[in-house]
């Protein structure tokens, strides 16, 4: 394995520090801009305040920010969009402008949309019921409580010792009272003269304490210094330019880079389809490149090379040559549509190839489906491909696909979830990676196998902007369903957007997989790539 892949899925890379965690201006809205760190900024309504050595460190942090040049406005109730603004700074997170509002009575234009959604995606912040999240009303108590706890990432639990802790614990909130009784074990919040106010709202000054109580334990904060952690983030190319792979990979997190450039032939020749100009940029960068050898799904002719040894030797001399020639870092190998009855000449194959290439200090990264059971993947012997390559991508998508006669998801959580469970039941996690759907499909509600076609997130977006549009989250497969009219017959589309695919991204991290891939690079909205970012580093946190 050569040295830079072992950066990648070793070590993995470090990119941000807490000098992330960077003021954006006025908390509030106000025109007044957040002082640097280095600069005391000096409040005129601070200085009697039980609060101001906990306001000026977020302030100098860049957490907090003033109402106006000389104001804080400590004894001021804060905003449920304030506190999102906050909680984004202090955990070291990246705005972001989700394509697809989750609330009616936010603007998407509106200066604290960025962060709602950032909360919202990592299922910190929670509507208030029938898709508004209130962004003006103040938090109370209680409220803050669960935010602090969910920010935490700690696990609520309720005791008798709240009601010997508080005089008032008889108005506390139901659902409130395990996250009261965390939070004071946490020593965040802990009332005075023997109550804990529940319902009262959280003023700005309060709110400066509890967050810096997170800053103030070296153990919590030496997490939010940590620069993020990327294993492998692998992006196909596809329909697009060299020019275009590469303006769609800067914008990314992607280091891996996967072009359309072998594939087999009838001749038993393999065709290349390399260009010089990606393989000088990907070394200039430092990005790995890993370009795919396909069959286009051929049955027959995946199983003309696989049934016999020799034209199985063949082919692997012919890419050995290209790996040599270009440089390249691995190959990632693509074959669908395979016959169960080349199982072993399969393995056979990847075997003998990676062999060959990690003689050549190049890596071998196999595409599999979900195994389900079917005769689609009974080819795929997953225990032993996965012992003999690299890598084993699981493409988790097409839960539905297109022809299906039911319409649905192309990948609900749950679904990728189990197909995820069910790979690392026989693939070690250090050589897995989850690829995941930067498309989804438009569904005819009248017959979906004649009439459902692919679309790329962005068309996903505009369908679900239309005027007379309806979309409605679904809690259960986590994403959203978007109903609209073309020429007047209903349609429908199961959402990806950075919600959906956030919630995939903390399943996956939860289980430290080596990584995610991205089928196809060009197919996203700008917004999921902060998403994604976020819900690798939020993951990663370990409080």
């Amino acid at each position: 394995m050569n040295n830079r892949l072992k950066d990648i899925t070793n070590q993995r890379l470090w990119k941000m520090a807490l000098c992330g965690i960077l003021a954006f201006g006025s908390v509030t809205g106000y025109s007044a801009t957040v002082q640097a760190a280095t600069v005391q900024q000096q409040f005129q309504d601070t200085r009697t305040s039980y609060a101001k050595d906990a306001i000026t460190h977020l302030v100098d942090k860049g957490i907090a920010a003033g109402t106006s040049e000389t104001t804080f406005e400590p004894k001021k109730a804060v905003t449920r969009a304030e506190f999102a603004t906050f909680a984004v700074r202090l955990l070291g997170l990246k705005p972001v402008k989700n394509n697809i509002n989750p609330y009616q009575d936010i603007s998407m234009n509106a200066w604290y949309y960025d962060n709602v959604a950032a909360m919202t995606n990592l299922f910190i912040l929670e509507g208030k019921g029938q898709g508004t999240f209130q962004p003006n009303a103040s938090i109370t108590r209680e409220e803050a409580a669960a935010l602090l706890v969910r920010m935490l990432k700690q696990q609520p639990v309720e005791t008798s010792l709240l009601s010997s802790t508080y005089f008032d614990t008889a108005d506390i909130s139901d659902w409130a009272r395990p996250y009261v009784q965390t939070v004071y074990q946490l020593g965040l919040m802990r009332g005075s003269g023997g109550v804990f106010r529940p319902h009262d709202q959280v003023t700005r000054e309060e709110a400066a304490v509890m967050l810096d109580a997170i800053l103030q334990k070296k153990t919590w904060s030496e997490q939010l210094q940590r620069g993020d952690e990327l294993g492998v983030q692998l992006g196909w190319q596809y329909n697009s330019t060299t020019a275009e792979f590469k303006k769609q990979v800067e914008q990314s997190e992607v280091n891996t880079l996967v072009p359309r450039w072998f594939f087999l032939n009838s001749s038993m020749k393999v065709t290349d389809h390399a260009d010089p100009a990606l393989i000088s940029w990907a070394s200039a960068t430092d990005r790995q490149l890993w370009p795919l050898l396909g069959n286009r799904s051929d049955s027959a002719l995946t199983h003309q090379m696989l049934s016999s040894s020799v034209n199985r030797a063949a082919v692997i001399s012919q890419v050995a040559a290209y790996v040599k020639t270009y440089k390249l870092d691995g190959i990632n190998v693509d074959f669908e549509n395979v016959d169960p009855a080349d199982r072993e000449g399969l393995t056979a194959f990847v075997t003998s190839l990676t062999a060959t290439l990690h003689a050549l200090g190049a890596v071998v990264s196999v595409d599999v489906s979900p195994d389900l059971g079917t005769d689609w993947t009974d080819a795929f012997d997953y225990a032993k491909l996965g012992a003999v390559s690299d890598y084993m991508v699981l493409m988790g998508y097409e839960e539905h696909w297109n022809g299906d006669p039911k319409a649905g998801s192309v990948a609900s959580l749950p679904w990728v979830e189990k197909a995820l469970d069910t790979m690392l039941s026989e693939v070690v996690r250090a050589k897995t990676i989850l690829a995941l759907p930067l498309y989804t499909r438009d569904w005819s509600s009248v017959n979906p196998a004649a009439s459902s076609w692919d679309i790329t997130l962005s068309e996903q977006g505009t369908r679900a902007h239309t005027t007379g549009s309806v979309r409605r989250w679904d809690a259960s497969l986590v994403q959203y369903i978007i109903g609209y009219s073309s020429n007047g017959m209903p349609r429908y589309i199961w959402a990806e957007d950075s919600r959906s695919l956030s919630a995939k991204v903390l399943m996956s991290e939860h289980r430290q997989i080596a990584g995610l891939a991205y089928w196809y690079m060009g197919g996203e909205t700008a917004d999921v790539w902060n998403a994604i970012s976020n819900a690798s580093r939020f993951e990663s946190y370990n409080f």
